[in-house]
């Protein structure tokens, strides 16, 4: 026996599990069509660059997880952690400026060298959303809008919650900054180590942190929305009217942040309390200054991201393909004559599974195995009668049919 295993934190998709991912991928293709999105796929690494300028050299993507290599010619790349600075970089370097407004869909496996549990992996699996060149609330309640039908369409919306809120815009992001910064610096001898390195650096993360001495601390920090400016308030409730008017139900949830600084205005998150500690299904916002600080032009952005692994173990069993026609020749000349007659009508949309060696006992034993609904049946005597034997694998009925109708008299078993 073999001693290779997966890497850990990676593993198969096998039988059942690749059906739950292809529900996952195809489901949100259908919904996303329905709204106009585009697919677009890019390369699993990019130039270390493009990840490292876009989510900052305090992030522990960055500074932990990131798996990041130098190739044969002395150029350092990153596998990609997640996709939207791919999508952003694409549409720098495709020149798409003079297209907007852009909507993209992309899925695909992303890596984070993390410890491995339930729905968090080393290779993971993402499916998102991006709407690119939006300026005005209209496209946060469009993306949150697609994220709650997909999320419908896989029959666990009702298990989730819509948690909301906002950044702000700039100005009030960073008077929000000060009084953060302010607030903490008066608990700066019970914060954790990590959380003093980032307060003068990125003072939001220190909101994320998961030690529980900062989060009695977070407690009582200053809430953001104190310091929107009127320009980011009637932003939020224009977002807010938006998704009322659609019918798309959520909960404020006013620590909700995004540490970055090109993260504005709205942020949010599908939330579920069926995976334990990885709750998070769709998590997205606006982030409008992206793309000029890879070095394109000003764009706006807003877009989602969702764990594929965490929505396939959320939904119900999909169904397999179709049961198929088990195809049992007996002898070398109705091999022969069974391998032709198999890609007849596969050719004429019937789903054949053809038995490659054995005598009857084991070839209708791989029937049952394979669940056939029938099995044809050639041998010496169906080949000089020209008919072939079907057997209902069901009911264990059988009956000759003449070669010439075999496939009309299969088309109930489709």
């Amino acid at each position: 026996m073999s001693t290779l295993q997966p890497v850990r934190g990676t593993h198969d998709l096998l039988a059942n599990e690749s059906l739950r991912h292809r529900k996952v991928i195809d489901t949100v293709r259908k919904v996303s069509g329905r709204y106009g999105f585009d697919e677009i796929e890019t390369p699993i690494f990019e130039r270390t660059e493009v990840f490292a300028r876009t989510l900052g050299d305090t992030s522990d993507i960055v500074t932990k997880e990131m798996y990041t290599f130098e190739d044969k010619g002395g150029e350092m790349l990153t596998l990609r952690p997640e996709n939207t600075a791919g999508v952003a970089r694409a549409f720098i370097s495709g020149g798409l400026a003079q297209l907007l407004p852009l909507k993209f869909t992309y899925q695909g496996p992303m890596f984070r060298y993390e410890r491995p549990q339930k729905g968090r992996l080393r290779q993971f699996h993402q499916t998102g959303a991006e709407i690119l060149g939006v300026e005005g609330p209209l496209a946060d309640i469009e993306i949150i809008a697609l994220g709650s039908d997909y999320l419908e369409a896989l029959g666990v919306r009702d298990k989730t919650v819509l948690e909301l809120n906002s950044l702000g815009d700039t100005e009030s992001r960073a008077a929000y900054r000060d009084k953060l910064v302010d607030y903490f610096k008066g608990h700066l001898d019970k914060l954790s180590k990590d959380s003093q390195e980032r307060l003068d650096r990125n003072p939001l993360r220190i909101l994320d942190s998961k030690d529980e001495d900062d989060r009695v601390i977070i407690e009582n920090a200053p809430m953001i929305a104190d310091s929107f400016n009127d320009h980011s308030r009637s932003f939020f409730e224009a977002v807010l009217a938006g998704l009322d008017l659609v019918g798309v139900d959520y909960t404020i949830n006013p620590r909700l942040v995004r540490g970055l600084d090109y993260y504005c205005h709205t942020a949010f998150e599908f939330t579920t309390t069926q995976l334990g500690a990885q709750g998070a299904l769709v998590a997205g916002g606006r982030y409008d200054g992206l793309i000029k600080q890879m070095g394109g032009p000003q764009t706006p952005g807003v877009g989602w991201a969702a764990g594929i692994e965490r929505l396939a173990m959320m939904i119900d069993e999909p169904e397999g393909r179709s049961r198929p026609i088990a195809m049992v020749p007996l002898g070398e000349e109705a091999q022969l004559k069974a391998l032709a007659l198999t890609q007849q009508l596969r050719h004429s949309g019937f789903c054949i599974e053809l038995g490659y060696s054995g005598n009857m006992k084991k070839r209708m034993k791989r029937a049952n195995n394979v669940n056939a609904i029938a099995a044809v049946i050639l041998g010496e005597d169906e080949l000089t009668k020209g008919v072939a034997t079907v057997r209902n694998m069901e009911t264990g009925d059988q009956l000759e049919v003449p070669l010439a109708s075999l496939e009309e008299h299969l088309a109930s078993y489709r």
